[in-house]
């Protein structure tokens, strides 16, 4: 791994997520409905059901939200929603994925398009910067919440199989393979260990620091991404400048 942290992002952007939890259970069932509608009702039967819920509570959406989504899927009549990526630059020549689940691909693609023209991005063609990141499972586990120090950390990720721990003052972090996400959360979870987050992600191989005049315009457009309801995930390669 190339040293880069997604904590330090995450908790930097940490009060504007707090802000839209609205909008993220909005997400959050539409992937719920999405996997249950696609598979198995029954996330015992399901993993990708399974991961969603699991990152719903993560995120500390109300169990009736997760059922209400699941018995949606389970009717005769739904949504119907298709994937679409996005691909460009975000200021500072910064590489961006955008996923979305839309029931109109006209309206997501001017959004997306919206969003990065007024904010100094330029959207590029399908492949231009997903070759930049690594699919990864992740999680980090705040520090506070666990007695295990390095050592021990290290122990336990490697015989739970998996294949990167990243430590700082505030958190451990682990990536592992995709396919080896569950039986790494499992054995994990067994041991006592508690998830700030955990997930399937996009990691960029290398990260691009933000210029410092760029950062709030940076941000402004990973919110109006962030903001629309098409849009599922934004994965950059960012790498923002401490706050003083």
């Amino acid at each position: 791994m190339s040293g880069h942290s997604k904590w330090h992002n995450i908790q930097g952007r940490k009060n504007a997520q707090d802000s839209k939890r609205g909008k993220i259970f909005q997400k959050l069932s539409r992937e719920i409905y999405m996997a249950a509608k696609n598979g198995d009702p029954d996330p015992a039967n399901n993993p990708s059901l399974r991961l969603v819920m699991d990152k719903a509570r993560a995120a500390n959406m109300p169990n009736d939200n997760i059922d209400r989504a699941i018995k949606k899927a389970q009717g005769a009549e739904g949504e119907s929603y298709e994937e679409v990526t996005y691909e460009g630059y975000a200021p500072g020549g910064v590489a961006i994925l955008v996923e979305g689940l839309t029931d109109n691909k006209n309206r997501t693609a001017s959004n997306v398009r919206v969003a990065f023209t007024r904010n100094g991005g330029n959207l590029g063609a399908s492949g231009s910067v997903s070759y930049m990141f690594d699919r990864r499972g992740y999680f980090a586990i705040d520090r506070t919440t666990t007695d295990a120090d390095e050592d021990q950390m290290l122990e336990d990720v490697m015989d739970a199989g998996g294949d990167d721990l990243q430590t700082s003052d505030e958190a451990y972090e682990i990536y592992t393979n995709p396919k080896d996400f569950a039986g790494v959360r499992d054995s994990l979870e067994a041991k006592g260990y508690k998830f700030v987050r955990a997930e399937l992600t996009m990691v960029p191989q290398n990260t691009t620091p933000v210029p410092a005049d760029k950062v709030e315009q940076f941000d402004r457009m990973v919110d109006q991404l962030e903001d629309d309801d098409d849009v599922q995930n934004v994965y950059h390669a960012g790498e923002l400048p401490d706050e003083d």
